[in-house]
């Protein structure tokens, strides 16, 4: 389960309102945090690069992870598996860094069992019309694959009552901001505060 004093902040959100760009940012801003990527089954995107924005992997890998307990979550969205790294997150955290993830409510869920002091925030469109843009705009799915991930946004924005925090992703730079101040509060909370500074004054 890892230092509890380390912050695992899980940014859950429909497809296509903008969750790895935000997060993306926010680890440029923030010292200390590392963005987790996730593995994959599904095909890489014209403008994606494996190890940055996921690790692409075949059916058969992933399986033998799984079986192998090597995820600390994964889940089966839009026809295809996505995974976090158990290994990954222990790594960040032994090296004394904070870690976020962008991940579905599938696997937001199972991580609330297993890191219980995680920060959990869900993304939201401004509107659904803009949602639907967003996606259509992207131009990297086929018809068939952005209606399936329409239907999925519908029933994933009916759980953002299972987070702590809603940010509503109109203007990035606003949503930046929003996110960064969460994650500042939560590093100061009192249970956070390690050892070595306790012992430095004498509490």
């Amino acid at each position: 389960m890892g230092d509890p004093r380390r912050l695992l902040v899980v940014v859950s959100a429909p497809s296509g309102a903008g969750k790895t760009s935000l997060c993306q940012e926010v680890v440029r801003r923030i010292p200390g945090l590392a963005h987790s990527v996730s593995y994959t089954t599904r095909p890489s995107r014209a403008h994606e690069v494996g190890g940055r924005d996921y690790h692409f992997v075949d059916e058969a890998t992933f399986q033998r992870m799984v079986r192998a307990g090597d995820f600390a979550e994964w889940a089966s969205v839009h026809g295809h598996h996505y995974g976090t790294s158990r290994l990954l997150l222990e790594t960040h955290f032994g090296a004394g860094q904070d870690v976020i993830l962008d991940i579905d409510t599938q696997g937001a869920a199972q991580l609330r069992r297993t890191y219980p002091d995680g920060v959990f925030v869900f993304l939201l469109p401004p509107s659904w019309e803009v949602l639907e843009e967003r996606l259509r705009s992207r131009q990297s799915d086929a018809p068939d694959e952005i209606e399936r991930r329409l239907r999925t946004a519908r029933e994933e924005m009916k759980r953002y009552g299972d987070y702590t925090y809603v940010i509503i992703n109109d203007v990035l730079e606003r949503a930046v901001t929003d996110l960064s101040a969460i994650i500042v509060a939560e590093r100061h909370r009192s249970f956070r505060l390690n050892s070595r500074v306790r012992d430095q004054l004498g509490i």
